[in-house]
């Protein structure tokens, strides 16, 4: 094999190891989008939202950032990151952690609002206020979502990686080598 394409490739073990961890962040990330919900079954929003439940989507969503950013940050340090496909990898991380991170604010907006509903009177205001939550909620959720997509961009261009070692070592014969020659005896005996 090419020396200078295998210094190319991430190892096997390496690559595996790294796609089990896109994935278990990208389920958690996907899961969150898919369960954390502001309205209620008939699609409206709840008179009275509660606060600490959407304070801790918010919180939540906080900490699944760090675990993006985590993954990010050690994929960095690995010798991996300046090989062509790690350089794909680090921009589907980048954009997963941006992403990631502009989902608590937006959940945090909703929580605030939610404490100022109660108190709105004017009913201008108090639609103006929901429409705002709903909004804020589903941005939160959009952006959850969408760093889940890039967690499994990332993933899938491992596989692919993986799929070019199975193909190159596909291209490597695989006879095995010949060892020494058997040593030949003599037919002079002293």
């Amino acid at each position: 094999m090419n020396p200078d394409l295998q210094r190319g490739l991430i190892p096997r073990d390496d690559a595996l190891h790294l796609i089990h961890a896109l994935h278990a962040v990208k389920d958690r990330l996907h899961d969150a989008a898919q369960q954390w919900e502001l309205l209620d079954g008939n699609g409206h929003v709840p008179a009275a939202p509660s606060y600490t439940a959407l304070l801790q989507h918010a919180t939540d969503a906080q900490d699944l950032s760090c675990e993006v950013l985590r993954l990010a940050a050690d994929f960095t340090r690995s010798p991996h990151h300046t090989t062509r496909t790690g350089q794909t990898l680090l921009k589907h991380l980048a954009s997963a952690a941006t992403l990631s991170s502009h989902a608590a604010p937006h959940f945090t907006a909703t929580a605030e609002t939610a404490l100022t509903l109660p108190r709105t009177a004017n009913p201008t205001d108090r639609h103006y206020l929901t429409n705002r939550m709903v909004i804020d909620h589903a941005s939160a959720r959009a952006f959850l979502r969408r760093a889940s997509e890039s967690l499994s961009d990332a993933a899938s261009e491992l596989d692919q990686h993986l799929g070019l070692h199975r193909f190159l070592a596909s291209m490597t014969p695989q006879h095995p080598s010949p060892g020494p020659s058997p040593a030949k005896s003599s037919p002079r005996h002293r």
